[in-house]
């Protein structure tokens, strides 16, 4: 169980990694969106699809990059107390929470393929002036969801680990 542990924490480490790297370049994609919108509406008619098209890669950026943040620990957390604990108590601690995050990822998963079988099945589209379908967002947040999901339990194992002393990089 402990080899298959460390290879289910390698694998999707690896792969939140990869998307997290991926998904740092977000921002100027956001960035060349929000100009496009700058200079359309002062040199040209302005565009319909810049700021909803702003708003998915921003969804998308958030969405996709919040597992490599977690699994980097860049994850905003409360020090009042915890940065004076022991690494065994740190882990304990955050074993429990994490347990609390799977529970509700689990939620926010369900809900979003209820949401994405919708959009499908329906042909779902934004209330907007320029109704784009909202299928592929969804799709987004589903995989991002599935990500966390997996990041998490990755993470409840890499805690497991710290309490009862194993080293995960031998296995």
């Amino acid at each position: 169980m402990p080899k298959l542990a460390g290879r289910f924490v390698r694998i999707v480490d690896a792969i939140n990694y990869r998307v997290g790297r991926v998904m740092m370049y977000g921002i100027f994609v956001m960035m060349a969106i929000l100009l496009w919108s700058s200079i359309s509406k002062t040199f040209f008619d302005p565009s319909l699809w810049t700021l909803e098209i702003a708003q998915f890669a921003m969804v998308a950026y958030y969405i996709l990059g919040g597992p490599y943040s977690v699994q980097l620990n860049a994850n905003v957390r409360m020090d009042l107390f915890y940065g004076e604990w022991d690494v065994r108590k740190k882990a304990w601690f955050d074993a429990f929470t994490v347990i609390l995050l799977i529970f509700y990822l689990g939620v926010l998963l369900y809900g979003a393929f209820l949401s994405t079988e919708y959009s499908l099945r329906y042909g779902e589209r934004s209330p907007t002036a320029w109704r784009p379908y909202l299928w592929p967002i969804k799709i987004t947040m589903c995989i991002g969801f599935s990500l966390m999901l997996l990041q998490a339990v990755s993470e409840l194992i890499k805690d497991i680990a710290t309490i009862r002393k194993v080293d995960l990089n031998v296995l």
